[in-house]
């Protein structure tokens, strides 16, 4: 919840910008000026960095008994209240010979942070850079060497925004589903008896979370370059990269420009599968897709199932991420923020799917495909605004089989394409396939028979991660029913 709030926060007055939300309330003393934090790069080239605070300052890393004091300069920054909500709904209704059902859901969550008088303090870099010239870095300092290892960086807190006195953080979530049946019979007189059943259930929750006046919520940093004698400079520029240097050869993270992406499109026919393929962890793993449809139809379906619960959760889903990643690579950060029962149970019903249904590995020591496989899934899926989740997680195996189909011939083709037919047929389908496009600000347009899609967006990431979410979701989803 508190994640959820100051991401809304970043979202709203520093989109874009060089500003971090806090992911929990635990980190805030760490996240003093001039405090180190951990900058980690993921494995896929649409993934944001993250970063994980340490219990460290620059100044325990420096050679020398001398201590750094960090010049501060201290404003107003903004006065933030902010109140975030969504809604869903569905009915289905069936009937099958003398029986009738009907199923009715909606369910809505609204976020509520009032932060109040929130302050601004900054790092004098100038300062820093006097005060520290001609000292160097401990290169036998453990955090150094656990980083030489995982080929992570070292940043230094530049700005941290923060409350000013206590306030609230507040979310509400309801849930009603009404279940109705009719059964129609005929007496022994020939006469027909109705016989009628319904059924309400509601779940209302209201959590409230008070928070501290001098509560951390957003801070900026700027990255370290250290040298293998120990001599280090700050770089300087927002977005500027450092590193530490090293004997080995690490190679450059996988960068979208080889995809040959631009304006929601892949030039040339590319598959989902050859897309996947085109993705690389550290220029040498490749990862397929289509090793998820290899899985026992048991399994696709439970793990389909899972997925979907864990969509309508953000913070479910970024666990399930942070997990994954830790299976197939041995190396993630910690994870940021507690998770309750009921968010935690999908997140380890899929794992241990994932790790009793798939095939027999050759070499036991390697992370199996099928888990590389889930983990380019979900780190596609994470990538995705709220209201694409909420829209994926309530979608039928139907609609996600059709909507794959379109959204493969829509990006591969610089043409309109022809309107599948079941689109024609059914205007609630064509509906549902506009509103999943539009959550991710693709425009779908249609004249007669031909359809077509345009963005604004010139780098295509929002439309590939859409892709690959729904492709994985439909070979999940392959042959379960409503």
């Amino acid at each position: 919840m508190f994640s959820k709030a100051t991401a809304k926060f970043i979202h709203e007055i520093d989109h874009d910008g060089s500003l971090i939300h806090v992911s929990r309330i635990n980190d805030s003393h760490k996240l003093v000026l001039m405090a180190l934090v951990v900058k980690r790069n993921c494995n896929w080239f649409w993934q944001k960095p993250k970063y994980q605070p340490t219990d460290f300052t620059l100044s325990h890393l420096l050679q020398g008994d001398e201590v750094l004091v960090p010049g501060v300069s201290e404003k107003d920054f903004v006065t933030y209240k902010g109140t975030y909500g969504d809604a869903l709904s569905g009915k289905l209704d069936t009937e099958a010979g003398a029986v009738n059902l009907t199923l009715e859901g909606q369910g809505s969550t609204k976020l509520q942070s009032c932060f109040g008088t929130l302050k601004k303090e900054e790092l004098d870099l100038n300062k820093l850079l006097r005060d520290s010239k001609g000292r160097q870095v401990d290169m036998q300092h453990k955090l150094v060497k656990q980083l030489q290892k995982r080929a992570e960086l070292l940043a230094v807190v530049k700005e941290r925004i923060f409350t000013t006195s206590s306030c609230t953080i507040s979310l509400r979530k309801k849930e009603q589903c009404s279940f109705g049946g009719m059964l129609a019979l005929k007496n022994f007189l020939g006469n027909s008896v109705c016989v009628k059943d319904s059924n309400n259930i509601e779940v209302d929750s209201n959590v409230s979370l008070e928070i501290p006046s001098g509560t951390v919520i957003a801070y900026s940093v700027r990255e370290l370059e250290i040298n293998k004698d120990g001599s280090f400079d700050v770089c300087l520029q927002p977005g500027t990269t450092g590193g530490i240097e090293s004997d080995s050869t690490i190679l450059p993270m996988p960068s979208h420009e080889s995809l040959d992406v631009m304006d929601g499109k892949c030039n040339g026919k590319k598959s989902p599968e050859t897309v996947s393929h085109s993705v690389a962890h550290n220029g040498s793993q490749k990862t397929d897709l289509s090793l998820l449809a290899e899985l026992s139809q048991p399994t696709r379906h439970a793990l389909f199932k899972e997925l979907q619960e864990t969509l309508k959760d953000r913070t479910a889903l970024s666990y399930l991420q942070c997990v994954l990643e830790d299976m197939c690579f041995g190396e993630t950060l910690v994870w940021q923020e507690e998770l309750s029962e009921s968010q935690r149970k999908p997140v380890l019903a899929t794992v241990n799917h994932l790790c009793s249904g798939g095939p027999a590995e050759d070499n036991p020591s390697d992370t199996p495909a099928h888990i590389s496989a889930a983990h380019l899934l979900v780190s596609a899926m994470e990538e995705l605004p709220d209201e694409t989740l909420n829209l994926l997680s309530g979608s039928c195996p139907d609609f996600l089989e059709t909507f794959d189909t379109l959204v493969c011939s829509l990006t591969d083709s610089s043409e309109p394409v022809q309107c599948p037919a079941v689109l024609l047929q059914d205007s609630r389908v064509l509906q549902q396939a506009e509103q999943v496009l539009t959550s991710i600000d693709v425009k779908l347009t249609r004249d007669g028979d031909r359809l077509w899609m345009t963005t604004e967006c010139t780098t295509g990431v929002p439309s590939l991660v859409l892709r690959l979410s729904v492709h994985g979701l439909s070979l999940l989803s392959k042959g379960l029913t409503k």
